[in-house]
Parts: C-alpha cells; structure tokens; sequence
C-alpha cells in the first residue's frame, strides 16, 4: 500500500529496526519529522528547510531508548512548520486523516504522529508537546497522550521551538501502550493516583472513577493574562531559534506560522521578563491549590478538531479556545495525559499533575 503523503514524509517496511529488545518488541513507532533519526534529515515540516538539511549522525536520545526496547521506526511523520501550528494542516503536505471524524482535522503539531495511530499504521506516535502539540491531536482523534513533566525526557536531538516550554511526548491507541513507552522514557516517580480530582463547571470528570470537586480556576475564568504571557514567552524564544533563518527565507511557511514568528521579534526583554514572572507566580498558586486539596486538575484537552476548510481567522479563533485548555500545564511545566470520552466528534479530558507525577497519570488512564 502507498504511503499517505499527508502522513508520511518517509516509510519503510521498517524504516529503521530496532536495535534491542524489550518492553516494546515488534510496536510500529511513528516519528515526528522534528527528531534526528540516523541517516534521515529533519525536516521540519517544510520542504525549504528539508532541501538544505543535513542526514542525522545518530538517533536522538528518545528514539534511541525506544528502539533499543524493540520498537521498530515505520517511518518519519509530518508535522505543522516548525511545531508552530495546533490545526493539523500544513500548506506544503495537506492535512492528515483523521478517521474518528473524517471531515475534521487531526489537531497538531504532531499531525502526523497522531493520524499514523488513529489510521492503525503505527503503534506509538512519538512528538512534541509545547503548547498542547500532543494533547490537542490525541484529544481530537480520540487517542491517548501523555505530555511529560518538562524536561523529564530529553529534548536533545529534536528541533527546539520554545525550549522553557518544549517537551517530548508521545500518542497510543490504548492506555497500556501508553504506559509502556512511559516505562521506557520517563524517570522513576510516585506511581499513585491522587485522592481526589478538581475540576472546572461544565466538566465532567466521573469516568475516572474518584470524588470530584468543582473548583474556581482564575486562568479559566479569565484566561487572557496567562495566555498572553505564554505567547510572548513562547514567541520570543521561537524567534531566537528560528528568527534568522525566517529573515532569510521570507514566504518559505504559511502565512500564519510565519506571523506568529514574526510576533517574537517585537516581544521586548521587559515584556518577556514580565510574562515569566506573571507565569511563575500563577503555577506557585495552581501548585498551592492542588496540594491543599491532595488533587489533580481536570481540563478539557481541547476538541473536537475544526473542519478542514476552515478559514485562517476561524482557525485563530479555534486556536485560542483550544489553548484555553493546554496552556496550564504548558506554562507551568507539569505532566498532562489526554485520556478518550466517549464524545462524538472525539474530544478528550486532560489530567494535570505536579510536576513528577507522570507514572501517576499513566496509572489512572
């Protein structure tokens, strides 16, 4: 069978094998096109950046532990221009299947790890996760996902969007292959469940079987302070990575991608300084909030997709509502799963934990 270009960017029958064996012997793992993968470029999402990149010397370090438990690398999977992106479409490749709801989009950056998953030609979709690159996908095409505590899985080897914000994640079909590759990856931490879960009015959180409350959230109530904050943050770091190279190559991405790039060189040092000091005492409260009660919190992970033709500023619209929900745990750095509702068109619960806790979150999926 052909490989969906909208997919894949390069497929093998494996691409590349495993080089060990263990918990993941025989699982398909599909790539973000952001990790280094021995003898592949990266690509980025654009073909402009692929042309003038060089192949991987070695794999990064996230691939490497995968494939040394057995996974086997089916291939190397598109994702939004440079992670920048949370719809799902890239103006270069087209917008990826989603078969939980074929007339709407996967949700992205990571694309192309969640429609090989949902299309049931991967296992493991591995990505990133900045400002909800895993959760919005997985949530939109009614799969798992797991955002990790930042920087409990190495992010080198993979092509850096807002570094204070990136992190590696990865999405299943099933909570039990979730949790396997959280065994591989992730650091030992409390394995444990909370007592209890928070949420905010209008969610239900019944189905994980745990009391529940529902509690006043200020950012969701008022969301606007902490996602301007998280915008400038982001954006000015996502412009000293890439700023230069977009200078250069003007009109290479999608008018949108490239505006939200653009936005960072106009992020003065005080208003950057500003928006981290407004981040970090919101996650002091959050943390506070979540201790005094021995409880998580449970957000919408943002879904269901928009359809596919969808305008540009209706997409803008879509986007903010979405990053309503992924921003939190973005921000501020902690653990997030995406865990399947039965809601048609698919739109999933996300679970926020301390920082650490992600076993915990893998145990309650």
């Amino acid at each position: 069978m052909t490989a969906d270009p909208s997919v894949w960017r390069v497929k093998g029958m494996p691409l590349a094998p495993a080089t060990g064996h263990g918990l993941l012997d025989g699982l398909r793992l599909a790539v973000k096109d952001l990790f280094q993968v021995t003898g592949f470029a990266v690509g980025g999402g654009n073909p402009t950046w692929l042309a003038s990149a060089l192949p991987a010397a070695q794999d990064a370090p996230a691939v490497a532990r995968l494939r040394a438990a057995g996974a086997v690398v089916q291939g190397i999977v598109h994702t939004d221009e440079l992670a920048y992106s949370l719809s799902g479409t890239n103006v270069h490749y087209g917008a990826p299947p989603n078969p939980a709801a074929p007339d709407l989009v996967t949700g992205g950056s990571s694309s192309g790890p969640a429609s090989a998953v949902a299309t049931g030609h991967a296992d493991i979709g591995l990505g990133t996760d900045t400002g909800g690159s895993i959760r919005v996908p997985a949530s939109c095409c009614g799969l798992f996902g797991l955002r990790p505590t930042h920087g409990a899985v190495p992010t080198d080897g993979v092509l850096p969007l807002a570094p204070s914000f990136d992190t590696v994640g990865w999405i299943t079909a099933t909570a039990a292959n979730l949790a396997l590759v959280g065994a591989v990856l992730l650091p030992d931490g409390p394995p444990d469940p909370p007592a209890r879960l928070l949420t905010v009015d209008g969610v239900d959180a019944s189905q994980f079987g745990l009391p529940v409350s529902t509690v006043a959230l200020s950012t969701w109530d008022d969301p606007d302070p902490l996602l301007l904050a998280f915008r400038r943050v982001q954006a000015a770091e996502a412009w000293r990575a890439h700023g230069a190279w977009i200078a250069a190559h003007p009109r290479a991405l999608g008018v949108d991608v490239e505006d939200r790039f653009r936005f960072g060189a106009t992020v003065t040092a005080g208003e950057e300084a500003a928006a981290r000091s407004l981040i970090a005492g919101l996650r002091a409260r959050l943390l506070d909030q979540l201790a005094d009660r021995d409880a998580w919190l449970v957000l919408p992970a943002g879904g269901p997709g928009h359809p596919r033709d969808l305008s540009l500023t209706a997409r803008d619209t879509w986007r903010r509502a979405t990053l309503r929900c992924s921003v939190p745990a973005s921000a501020y750095g902690l653990p997030s799963i995406c865990v399947p509702t039965a809601s048609s068109p698919p739109s999933g619960l996300a679970v926020i934990a301390p920082p650490g806790h992600d076993r915990g979150l893998l145990g309650l999926a």
